[in-house]
């Protein structure tokens, strides 16, 4: 869910798109059924089959359509069959020659943050929901959320995309003390206790507990122990050592009235600055191993499930099949969540709980074999029925209802927690699909966690906060603003290593020196002013 990312393609593209969009012609519906905002337009079509092709924008995504039991089910369900495209290698490639070769598939779903969807929205290459909507399947207006329409409405009044995993204000206070957050510092629970469970909230004891931790295990299973990982570095950075890490330090998102971006490197920040000094430590004496700086996400939880990690700053959601092998093995060999890095002043985190922006979005292209069909289809997972499917499945065969409670059934509720890749594979509950999944609206029934992953997801819930209003500030596709963004990041992202790998505390200073320098020269503080300014909107549009 990493933030505040564009990919820009170019003046050049943007003008090939814009001419294939004017060059479209609207798809025609091959049912041309009424549907009304009561009854669901699905349900006129169910008996007609029909299958999509649809694209999700994560390499890693290993899912397909008809093998579990709830895919199928909803097949036979709303007649529509799905085709699962992912791109094999870079996503942002694979994605900018579907839309200049003009072959984007039926539906695309893609990060909310990503720079192809004000591309795509003005070369017209996708159609606008609501207009779909209300000609084809007013039941979507029944279904969605109107804060979230709201978030989406675009300057011409249209939507083109809505979110998963999406939180209003309502939802927070609806589900207080029930809402958890992805960003976790986990330690190996019974290396941690064999030496002496340490605090490391601070550098010192941060540093001193790698050290312990290498000494005491120096080996896993005749492989070398990682003391410290985190996410994938790419070539804008690590997600986690920059916003993860700055909320575990309690670094407020905005400044004297102007925001804070931590994709941009915090390097100006005293806080940040003496845990990144810490990390230097760590690397000098051979405790930040090299793995980190190399492994991709496939990589880094292979190794976590082998439980070779001492401590990880990591997005616990990903963690789920590591743990489950690691407490199928040992139980006392899972990680858990205990307190990280903190500030001087000992603050609290404050964690990033789902945003109204949510996670990804989903868009019906202009090349969709029956836009009707498509925005039926986004209605029906949309809703209460298809968040019960897409979550819990069939009733009666994969879960029951219980106190009007749903509940997974032993049988299946022990896969996924045994064997969640065979759960997905064989069953597809708990979000398999999770395209269009209503994590807060999951809320309201409690959640039967595993024993293999329920501590750290329970850890977080103290420190849960809204950051809506920092969501959605990605610049404009070819501003002055946008190009000085990107070619900062760039430039993080081969500073933040060179930071952890300097050879010396002076050698670090002098990098952080230049890079600040950088920004400066670079004019960040436009892409500052440009960002704080949509800051200041978003406030607007939730009444803050």
């Amino acid at each position: 869910m990493k933030k505040f990312k564009v990919v820009a393609l170019g003046f050049a593209m943007v003008a090939a798109m814009s001419l294939v969009g004017c060059s479209k012609k609207e798809a025609a519906s091959t049912t041309g059924t009424k549907a009304s905002a009561e009854v669901p337009g699905w349900k006129a079509n169910a008996d007609k089959p029909i299958k999509f092709d649809w694209y999700i924008n994560f390499s890693w995504f290993a899912r397909h359509w008809g093998d579990s039991k709830v895919s199928k089910y909803i097949t036979q369900k709303t007649g529509v069959d799905v085709n699962f495209i992912v791109p094999a290698g870079n996503e942002a490639e694979k994605l900018n020659a579907m839309i200049a070769g003009d072959a984007l598939p039926d539906l695309i779903t893609l990060g909310w943050w990503e720079g192809q969807i004000p591309m795509m929205i003005d070369a017209d290459l996708i159609y606008s929901l609501d207009e779909l909507a209300d000609k084809y399947d007013p039941y979507f207006w029944k279904v969605t959320d109107p804060v979230k329409v709201g978030w989406y409405r675009q300057a011409n009044g249209h939507i083109y995309g809505y979110p998963n995993a999406s939180y209003t204000s309502t939802d927070y206070e609806k589900y207080k003390g029930k809402l958890t957050s992805n960003e976790t510092f986990l330690v190996r629970k019974d290396m941690y206790e064999a030496i002496g469970s340490p605090d490391m909230t601070t550098p010192e004891g941060f540093l001193n507990a790698l050290r312990a931790a290498k000494a005491k295990f120096p080996t896993v299973n005749g492989q070398s122990l990682i003391p410290f990982g985190t996410n994938e570095f790419g070539d804008t950075g690590c997600s986690q050592l920059q916003g993860y890490l700055a909320h575990f330090l309690a670094i407020a998102p905005e400044k004297d009235g102007k925001f804070v971006n931590a994709d941009l490197g915090l390097t100006d920040d005293p806080e940040y600055i003496r845990w990144m000094k810490m990390f230097r430590q760590a690397h000098e004496e051979g405790l930040f191993a090299t793995d980190v700086f190399v492994d991709k996400r496939s990589q880094i939880e292979e190794k976590a499930a082998q439980g070779r990690y001492f401590c990880l700053l990591y997005q616990n959601w990903d963690m789920q099949a590591p743990q489950n092998a690691l407490y199928a093995r040992d139980p006392n060999s899972i990680y858990i969540a205990v307190d990280g890095p903190k500030n001087t002043k000992g603050d609290d985190p404050v964690l990033a709980g789902g945003g109204i922006a949510g996670w990804t979005v989903t868009l019906i292209s202009k090349n969709c074999k029956d836009p009707e069909r498509a925005i039926q289809f986004l209605s029906y997972l949309i809703s209460e029925e298809g968040q019960m499917d897409t979550n819990f499945g069939i009733e009666g065969e994969t879960y029951t209802i219980e106190n009007g409670i749903p509940k997974l059934t032993p049988e299946v509720a022990e896969l996924d927690k045994t064997d969640k890749n065979k759960q997905e594979t064989d069953i597809g509950v708990q979000y398999t699909y999770w395209m269009l999944m209503d994590t807060a609206w999951q809320a309201q029934f409690g959640s039967d966690y595993a024993p293999s992953l329920a501590q750290p997801q329970l850890w977080t819930r103290p420190y849960v906060h809204s950051y809506a209003a920092y969501d959605g500030l990605t610049l404009p596709v070819g501003s002055d603003e946008q190009l000085i963004y990107e070619d900062i990041q760039r430039r993080w992202g081969k500073v933040l290593p060179q930071m952890i790998r300097a050879s010396s505390e002076a050698e670090f200073d002098k990098i952080v020196a230049d890079f600040n320098q950088y920004k400066k020269d670079k004019g960040i503080d436009k892409v500052i002013d440009a960002q704080s300014k949509l800051m200041n909107e978003n406030k607007k549009k939730l009444g803050m």
